[in-house]
């Protein structure tokens, strides 16, 4: 996976503060590389039930392909995409703790 862990845990972190973030957030998101925002939307949609963990590569291709909204807008405009994040995460076996208090 080419997203770190921190960098999830920072949009989690900053996706809970919404009100106060997200400017910071979509600045954030908007300055990955494609394939660190298609690995964050194929995280998201393993966090939400879209596809099982087993099926990374197939979300990550379908990630990609249907790439046709920015990603801070598509994120930003689903509801819970924080606690999504989260979820796929640790689906994947990722646990993202340390690194959200590391951030705190």
């Amino acid at each position: 996976m080419e997203i770190s862990e921190r960098k999830v845990a920072q949009i989690v972190l900053m996706g809970h503060e919404m009100r106060r973030a997200e400017r910071e957030l979509r600045a954030f998101i908007d300055a990955l590389n494609e394939d660190e925002q298609a690995e964050l939307i194929a995280i998201f949609w393993i966090g939400r039930g879209s596809f099982d963990a087993e099926d990374w590569d197939e979300a990550l291709t379908t990630a990609k392909e249907e790439a046709t909204t920015p990603t801070a807008d598509y994120l930003l405009g689903s509801p819970h995409f924080a606690d999504h994040l989260e979820a796929g995460m640790e689906a994947l076996g990722l646990d993202i703790t340390d690194d959200e208090q590391d951030l705190l």
